[in-house]
């Protein structure tokens, strides 16, 4: 591999993407980048590979601070499965961690409360309304050394 190689997260809402998107947008600011539906695509699309609603997203990218998430309908086929990972959210002011882990919470499932922890001065890992597992975080602050 080359220093050039980036790994990104590539999320499939099988038919929900659109609601993901917005939902997003409100609960962590992200800001949408690119979205082309379907409909849009110079080709259509090969056989099995996109759903019967051309209106669907074939391809987005948006951004949540620093990271660009990429995300599509997929084939739309039913409800979508996010399982084995977690997206981890780091924010820096504990306000921030409150006001992100109650969004994403909101609809979603709270899978640990978010806390202080031995490692962080807040930490939470809930499930969002689509099933997207988040780890929110705040960093613990340095003490200054006497």
């Amino acid at each position: 591999m080359t220093h050039q190689t980036i790994v990104q997260t590539y999320l499939s809402f099988d038919g929900k993407c659109e609601e993901a998107i917005e939902f997003y947008k409100q609960a962590l600011g992200a800001q949408v980048q690119m979205l082309m539906r379907f409909s849009e695509s110079p080709e259509p699309p090969p056989p099995g590979c996109g759903p019967a609603d051309t209106n669907k997203i074939m391809h987005a990218s948006f951004q949540i601070g620093n990271t660009v998430v990429m995300a599509s309908d997929g084939r739309a086929t039913g409800q979508p499965k996010f399982e084995g990972f977690s997206l981890s959210l780091t924010v820096q002011a504990t306000s921030d961690a409150e006001r992100a882990f109650n969004a994403l919470a909101d609809g979603g499932q709270v899978d640990m409360p978010l806390t202080k922890t031995f490692f962080a001065e807040r930490f939470g890992m809930v499930s969002d309304r689509f099933g997207v597992h988040w780890m929110v975080m705040v960093p613990p602050h340095e003490h200054p050394q006497h």
